[in-house]
């Protein structure tokens, strides 16, 4: 069974990034969280369209 929603800590492994980061796209509305109690959730699918929303890196000449 695939996991459909992932704990704060689980998002910050998958996703690569800091606690800041992402409290701060929860807070702008680029990424929805959900409340299950006291823990906060973020849904698989939420979480692959912030991460397919971020912007590209354009490659550089070397």
């Amino acid at each position: 069974m695939n996991c459909q929603a992932y704990s704060i800590a689980e998002t910050l492994k998958l996703a690569n990034t800091g606690r800041s980061t992402l409290y701060k796209a929860i807070a702008a509305g680029h990424l929805r969280a959900v409340k299950r109690g006291r823990r906060t959730l973020i849904l698989a699918d939420d979480l692959r369209s912030w991460l397919n929303s971020l912007p590209t890196l354009k490659p550089t000449n070397a």
